[in-house]
């Protein structure tokens, strides 16, 4: 891959999922920067700060988990939509998960935030496909 995103950031839940994921990731030679975090809560405190540039994070892509416990990746969603345009940026959100109800995919693509919804686990052609879509 020629061009590489800035950054990536996983929000699941699950260690062993992120931990595959980032592998997958690296291996994909998409970005050389992948932030993660198992908890949404912590995952939005993180786009709220700045660096020591005074930036905020604004990573390219977010793979977002759905069912998640304390705030779910729909929780998630509708607090980062209220983020000030400078925090969030011109981010894709791809929905990953291994929900298999019809209903979550329905309400994923009514969601402008949303600009994929995919299953488990990822892959590196997943990864390819949505960088052709979204990125190249």
């Amino acid at each position: 891959m020629e061009r590489k995103l800035g950054s990536i950031l996983l929000i699941d839940d699950d260690q062993s999922t992120n931990f595959l994921h980032e592998i997958i990731i690296k291996k994909s030679e998409i970005t050389d920067t992948i932030y993660t975090y198992q908890c949404a809560e912590e995952a939005l405190e993180f786009l709220r700060e700045k660096d020591l540039d005074n930036k905020f994070p604004q990573p390219d892509l977010i793979f977002l988990d759905i069912n998640m416990p304390r705030m779910n990746g729909w929780e998630f969603l509708e607090v980062y939509n209220q983020l000030p345009e400078e925090q969030k940026g011109q981010i894709v959100v791809v929905m990953l998960t291994t929900s298999v109800n019809p209903d979550d995919r329905k309400r994923a693509e009514a969601l402008n935030l949303v600009n994929g919804f995919r299953s488990k686990p990822l892959s590196v052609e997943m990864i390819n496909e949505i960088y052709d879509e979204h990125f190249a």
